[in-house]
């Protein structure tokens, strides 16, 4: 035993430095295993660091963030930032792009010159202009992977003057225009009547509802109430019921409830309690239809905590009042019972039918009519009859027409968005040629016509934006450049400074100056050369048009001199240079028109989150050659159209 002992120590004394070099080699193993992992992480982390940054982050290291650093972290810096907000927390680009709501906000009080606030320094204009250029392209370009998916919200969407005035018309047949006698709409997200968050109901407008609502069912053709008549007194009730419940669901633009419709039947039965006529009773009962928040509003009805896609007839009526500022026609009707309008041929089908339809026109009234502002010219704008005896309201109508019928064509016949800015016809009248100097043309009627010159062609030339952007004396190239920069561009200048100096409202020469001249004195002064700069030249393309749009080659007998430098460099000369400059910025233009149209069909104002949505409609655009019926086709199929948000 002793000697197996003996002989057994050194062999467990063998085992254990076995064991300790076992041990050992193990430890040393994980920590090259360690030392192994963390020089790849390292060298990962290394290899992401050495990457080289993007241009974009290079421009935000060494031009936008010192600007930040510099004008806005006094206030929204790291130590008690006001309101909360620390904008110089944010080092990397993408970091911007994820936060759309704070730094659109941010774009918004750079443009408009409220930041930094009054008693700090402040960017010169230039610096201004770099930053809000920086933001715009940099929010604009963000991946869609950094912004949340989410349709949006629409408030219950209140019926507009013209949606009332033609949901009337298709519903009773009434050729009459009783909203004409409503309170006005106000305006909302871009620019539109039809945003639901503006259509209040002031108190006025209920009694109006009331008194329209008993007019209508007096002008109306009897046959289009009463589907059905009674045969004998016992049938008396049920022909109630059938009219009521027809009359109901197509007012009410879906299926009424048993429950409504017996509400509304109650109110028969009591007038003809009271001795009242069927046709009378009738009558009465279907004026409740028409003062029923089922009518007077437009509402998609479900849970408000989720998002969901639209049923059909809440499509069918998306559907119709973008097209057509009126309710859907017995066809979508049909297709909307039948489940068929998430048939993506079938939806495509109505869409191009609904196009050729001439309700289509609403569109072309509607979204141009406000988009242009040549709706303008019934209210606000009123050139001097002494200077412009020619401008009549048969040439205001005329001016009106002109844009309405245009972009008609346009979007009827497929044509490039592109034509807008610069097409080779238009629309006129007898009036509207006199003032345009073109011959042969008789009466009243508007009719397409060619041009033989680029001095008219697209909404930039025709006369109503021409007046429009007008003093009552005199042009403006500053509101004509202007008018471009926001409604072509979407790119809208700051405010004017509070005490600035005016110009006299007339254009003759003074002090031996042309007006130009004088124009020109005056931005070169450095609180007005940055927006200046940028509206001038556009306007000044211009001023070979007067006051009204009649073509002119000398102002008080001097030459005009219509050339320009646009902020990209591009010279030109005259208004058919400006076109041909003014495309090559066609994306910025295309990107601004489909905002505003899809705003339009939305009925609110685009949020941040519909950036994507904006994205795919541009760039299907853009890869099917500008197509007008691309737009209209992308915008109802697009997520924010289709769906419903929560909270909505």
């Amino acid at each position: 035993m002793k000697r197996s002992t003996q002989l057994s120590r050194p062999i467990h004394r063998r085992s254990g430095i076995t064991r300790y070099l076992a041990t050992g080699a193990r430890i040393i193993a994980a920590m090259g295993l360690t030392l192994m992992l963390f020089g790849a992480a390292w060298a990962s982390h290394d290899d992401k660091g050495s990457h080289p940054p993007t241009a974009d982050q290079v421009r935000f290291d060494q031009q936008i963030k010192p600007l930040l650093d510099k004008y806005c972290a006094n206030c929204h810096g790291s130590l008690n930032p006001r309101a909360g907000l620390n904008l110089v927390q944010f080092t990397e680009v993408t970091g911007i792009q994820r936060d759309q709501t704070t730094w659109r906000k941010a774009l918004g009080r750079i443009r408009d010159a409220s930041m930094p606030p009054p008693g700090m320094p402040h960017p010169t204009a230039d610096q201004r202009d770099r930053l809000a250029m920086w933001l715009t392209g940099t929010l604009n370009g963000a991946d869609d992977s950094l912004i949340p998916k989410n349709p949006g919200s629409v408030l219950i969407h209140r019926l507009t003057r013209m949606e009332y005035n033609n949901t009337v018309r298709d519903l009773f047949g009434v050729d009459w225009k009783p909203a004409d006698r409503f309170p006005a709409d106000g305006g909302g997200g871009a620019g539109f009547d039809n945003n639901s968050s503006t259509l209040f109901v002031p108190p006025i407008l209920m009694e109006r509802y009331l008194q329209a609502a008993g007019e209508i069912l007096d002008r109306a053709n009897q046959d289009r109430i009463f589907i059905v008549r009674p045969r004998t007194q016992v049938s008396r009730m049920a022909a109630a019921r059938r009219i009521v419940e027809v009359q109901a669901s197509r007012a009410f633009r879906r299926p009424a409830e048993p429950a409504e419709v017996d509400r509304i039947v109650g109110l028969y039965a009591q007038a003809e309690r009271r001795g009242e006529p069927f046709d009378r009773a009738v009558k009465f009962a279907l004026k409740a239809v028409l003062v029923s928040p089922n009518f007077l509003f437009r509402a998609e009805i479900g849970r408000s905590d989720q998002t969901r896609p639209l049923g059909d007839y809440e499509l069918a009526s998306r559907l119709s009042y973008f097209l057509w500022a009126s309710m859907p026609d017995d066809e979508l009707f049909q297709l909307a019972a039948r489940k068929r309008l998430h048939d993506q041929r079938i939806w495509n089908h109505q869409v191009e039918r609904m196009i050729q339809d001439p309700k289509a026109r609403s569109l072309a009234e509607s979204f141009a009519g406000q988009w242009l502002h040549v709706r303008d010219l019934y209210t606000t704008v009123q050139p001097d009859p002494d200077r412009f005896p020619a401008y009549t309201p048969a040439l205001r109508d005329a001016m009106v027409e002109e844009a309405v019928e245009f972009f008609n064509s346009v979007v009827k016949e497929n044509e490039s968005v592109l034509s807008l800015l610069s097409s080779d016809y238009t629309y006129v009248n007898e009036d509207l040629a006199r003032l345009y100097g073109m011959a042969g043309v008789r009466g009243r009627e508007m009719r397409r016509v060619p041009l033989a010159d680029a001095r008219r062609g697209g909404v930039l030339t025709m006369a109503g934006v021409l007046t429009l952007t007008s003093y009552p004396q005199r042009t403006s190239p500053v509101l004509r450049g202007k008018w471009v920069l926001e409604e072509i561009f979407g790119t809208p200048p700051p405010p004017p400074p509070p005490v600035v100096a005016t110009l006299s409202p007339d254009d003759r020469p003074k002090g031996g100056l042309t007006f130009r001249q004088r124009l020109e004195q005056h931005r070169s002064k450095p609180e007005c050369a940055s927006c200046h700069s940028r509206m001038d030249p556009l306007g000044f393309g211009l001023e070979n048009y007067d006051g009204i749009g009649k073509w002119r080659t000398e102002i008080a007998g001097q030459p005009v001199d219509a050339s320009g430098v646009m902020a990209t460099g591009a010279k030109f000369s005259g208004p058919g240079e400006l076109k041909k400059a003014m495309l090559e910025r066609k994306d910025e233009f295309v990107r601004n028109f489909t905002e505003k149209i899809l705003a339009y069909a939305l009925g609110r104002g685009l949020e941040p989150y519909d950036l994507p949505a904006v994205r795919r409609i541009t760039t299907a655009l853009i890869k099917d050659g500008y197509h007008s019926g691309t737009m209209i086709r992308e915008v109802v199929n697009s997520y924010p159209f289709q769906y419903r948000g929560s909270g909505s």
